[in-house]
């Protein structure tokens, strides 16, 4: 069990969140406005929690502090990833990442965020937000102080198992209805571009229209990371992202799989199913870590999942 560690969510009520964090998954919830379950977190942020054997009741935090050895040595001060899942009720804000120099020189040394996004649900007719239409800054800044929001953004058609990878600089933004996992690097920086006029506790949530502005990459492009699958007997394999940051693999079948762990921890997100993941019980909704002592993942049963790297 050593080898596994299972993560407890933190999950975070937001105006634009649902019910279905906790009526699918059946996450600990306070109240009907859950957007986001970080089911993989040291951020100071959201801390998500061993959930059973040896480390249980220890923060991902704690763990990367103090056992370092879990992880492989890896170096750095934080956790590199941070893993949610989002259930949208109503459409999130259009919003932009930095990338980590802006970030640095901006945000008194934070990370910036390259992240991507698995389409968990949507409806029939669900879309979302990646990238916009402005050939250069100037045009992007003339449409935005208009309020031309129709010209400008580029909508997306999506369906349950699309992936879309959203480097730094990308505008982007979750549409009504959609439910996500996504794969980032450990930031909680946002910059909202626009936020449709909604209020919160009576005022208008903040927009960061300058710093906006400063890390929107232009002109827009979409990036599909996405390679051929590979069968192994029962189960195929993919490469949903390929990135300087993290890698995501997806894996779906039935029956048993052993899949190789040579990195220095692994991230396994449950999508579907349930069985056992190396003799422990697992379903869909849990979260964990293969350590770096774990050098083989032995699925048992029906799993749809997504593996990550960095």
């Amino acid at each position: 069990m050593k080898d596994l560690i299972f993560m407890r969510p933190c999950c975070r009520e937001v105006i634009w969140g649902g019910r279905r964090l906790r009526e699918i998954y059946g996450y600990k919830t306070n109240g009907d406005h859950t957007g986001e379950a970080w089911v993989v977190s040291a951020n100071e942020n959201g801390q998500s929690v061993a959930d059973r054997g040896e480390y249980e009741g220890k923060t991902l935090k704690e763990l990367w502090d103090n056992h370092r050895e879990l992880f492989g040595n890896l170096p750095g001060e934080e956790f590199p990833l941070l893993v949610k899942i989002i259930d949208a009720r109503e459409d999130l804000s259009i919003q932009v990442h930095p990338d980590d120099d802006y970030a640095r020189a901006h945000e008194n040394g934070a990370r910036g965020k390259n992240e991507c996004w698995y389409i968990l649900d949507c409806p029939e007719d669900g879309d979302i937000i990646i990238g916009h239409h402005a050939q250069n800054k100037e045009q992007l800044k003339t449409m935005v102080e208009n309020q031309q929001w129709d010209r400008l953004l580029n909508v997306i058609p999506i369906h349950r198992g699309d992936c879309f990878y959203i480097p730094s600089g990308t505008v982007h933004a979750i549409r009504k209805g959609t439910l996500l996992l996504e794969i980032q690097q450990n930031s909680d920086l946002t910059y909202r571009l626009y936020d449709y006029g909604r209020l919160q506790n009576g005022k208008p949530r903040e927009l960061h229209l300058k710093k906006s502005l400063d890390v929107v990459r232009c002109p827009s492009n979409l990036i599909n990371t996405r390679e051929e699958k590979v069968c192994h007997g029962d189960y195929t394999s993919c490469i949903l992202v390929r990135s300087p940051f993290f890698t995501v693999e997806r894996w779906i079948g039935r029956g048993e799989q052993e899949i190789s762990q040579s990195h220095p921890f692994m991230i396994l997100d449950i999508l579907e199913g349930e069985g056992t993941i190396n003799g422990e019980p697992a379903r869909k909704g849990d979260h964990l870590i293969a350590t770096a002592g774990c050098k083989k993942i032995q699925l048992k049963g029906e799993f749809e999942l997504t593996l990550t790297w960095v």
